[in-house]
C-alpha cells in the first residue's frame, strides 16, 4: 500500500524531514505526531501525492485510491452538501452515487441540511462534509491531517467510529491529540 525508504523533503536548504521509512498495508493505521512546524503536514501532502519528496523512494496507490483531508475541508461554500458530493462523485466516477451521497450525508448528520448553502455552516459542519468528501470514493488510503479540529463531541464520535472500521483501507492520521487514536495505531511516527 505505502512504502517509503529514506524519504526526505527539503525547501531550499531547510530540511523538513529526513530518512523516513514507512511500511503500511491495508488495515494499517499510521499515527503521526509532533509539534507545529515539525513536518507532519508536509509528510501527509507527500503521501497524498500532492508534493514530491526531494529524496528517497516512495510507493503509493494510484491517485484515485487516495482520500486526503487537510486543514481545510476543501468544499465549495456556495454549493449545498448534496451539490458538493454530487460534483466530487462525478469526478471520481462513483457508482450508485445518489445512494452513496445519501449514506454519507446521513452518517455525518448532514442529511437535514443537504440543500442549505455550505457558507451558512459552522466550521464543524464543514469539517464533517469534508470527511464525507474524502470517503465518497471509498479510498484505499485515507490521509487525515488534524481531522478532529472544529468537530463537536458528536462529530468527533462519528469520526472515531469511521476510523475504527478501517479493515478495507490503510489510514494515516496526524494529530496533536494522539491519545484519541493511539489504540488504533499499528505504526507510529513522531517528529521533533
Amino acid at each position: 500500500m505505502v512504502r517509503a525508504r529514506n524519504l526526505s523533503k527539503r525547501f531550499d536548504t531547510r530540511r523538513i524531514f529526513d530518512k523516513v521509512d514507512i511500511d503500511l498495508d491495508v488495515g494499517g493505521f499510521l499515527l503521526v505526531t509532533g509539534p507545529n512546524g515539525s513536518g507532519k503536514t508536509t509528510l501527509l501532502r507527500v503521501l497524498a501525492g500532492l508534493a514530491a519528496p526531494t529524496g528517497g523512494e516512495l510507493e503509493l496507490p494510484v491517485r484515485g485510491e487516495i482520500g486526503y483531508l487537510g486543514h481545510e475541508p476543501l468544499v465549495y461554500k456556495q454549493l449545498t452538501p448534496h451539490e458538493n458530493l454530487t460534483l466530487f462523485a462525478r469526478l471520481y466516477r462513483v457508482p450508485d452515487r445518489e445512494q452513496r451521497i445519501r449514506s454519507l450525508l446521513e452518517r455525518f448528520a448532514l442529511w437535514d441540511v443537504r440543500d442549505k448553502e455550505v457558507a451558512t455552516f459552522s466550521r464543524g459542519m464543514q469539517q464533517r462534509l469534508g470527511l464525507g468528501r474524502v470517503l465518497l470514493h471509498e479510498p484505499k488510503l485515507l490521509i487525515l491531517d488534524e481531522p478532529f479540529n472544529a468537530l463537536d463531541t458528536a462529530g468527533a464520535a462519528l469520526l472515531d467510529e469511521e476510523l475504527a472500521t478501517r479493515s478495507a483501507r490503510a489510514v494515516v492520521v496526524a494529530t496533536h491529540d494522539p491519545e484519541r487514536v493511539e489504540g488504533l495505531a499499528t505504526e507510529r511516527l513522531g517528529f521533533a
